[in-house]
């Protein structure tokens, strides 16, 4: 114990808690190397730190490091989570390392638990941009149509995590058969979005 009388914390064990934090936050495991791709990008959406996928799969264990996380990296992902830094998120996190209850994202979509395939989402962002877009399932979407977007009827995209307000990071672009790229929807301002399967 320190001078206060309070335990030191365990840093690996609070590590271990702000992964899972995360992961029940996206309601996702971190498996792919697509998925530390899109946490890279929210990350830096939501705070405006830029963490490596790389940096993030060593954080998970995912490949061994020779080195400690460092203060910024952990501390970026506690700020994702709502909390000032990892510090914080340590006084703030149970013994048996769960982290009170608190709702980290807007009103979102998990693809791969929330949306059936075949059903149908329309996301409209600034300036004017409206997109229509089925779900294909394994986390594929096809455009059926659009306005005032580079997004155009045909084009297939992947993407697991939609939130409202947020920008909406698009992998495996693909339009008129060239070559996959990444792209963003709503970069300023984010998105929103209607299920028509909730339109009656």
């Amino acid at each position: 114990m320190d001078n206060n009388g309070i335990p030191p914390i365990d840093e690996s064990a609070m590590q271990e808690a702000l992964c899972k934090a995360i992961e029940e936050a996206l309601h996702q495991k971190m498996e792919s190397s697509g998925d530390f791709h899109h946490l890279s990008e929210m990350l830096f959406s939501r705070t405006r730190e830029m963490i490596s996928p790389t940096t993030l799969k060593r954080v998970w264990g995912k490949i061994h490091p020779d080195y400690g996380h460092s203060p910024r990296t952990l501390n970026t992902m506690a700020q994702f989570l709502g909390y000032t830094d990892f510090h914080s998120f340590c006084q703030q996190t149970d013994a048996n390392g769960q982290p009170p209850s608190n709702e980290v994202l807007s009103e979102h979509i998990n693809v791969a638990s929330d949306l059936h395939t075949d059903e149908e989402l329309i996301l409209y962002w600034a300036p004017c941009r409206v997109c229509h877009v089925r779900y294909q399932g394994n986390l594929s979407f096809v455009v059926t149509s659009s306005e005032n977007t580079r997004l155009q009827p045909g084009d297939t995209f992947c993407c697991s995590l939609i939130i409202k307000g947020e920008p909406l990071f698009l992998s495996q672009l693909v339009q008129n058969g060239r070559p996959p790229v990444s792209y963003v929807c709503g970069k300023k301002g984010g998105i929103r979005y209607e299920c028509m399967s909730n339109k009656t």
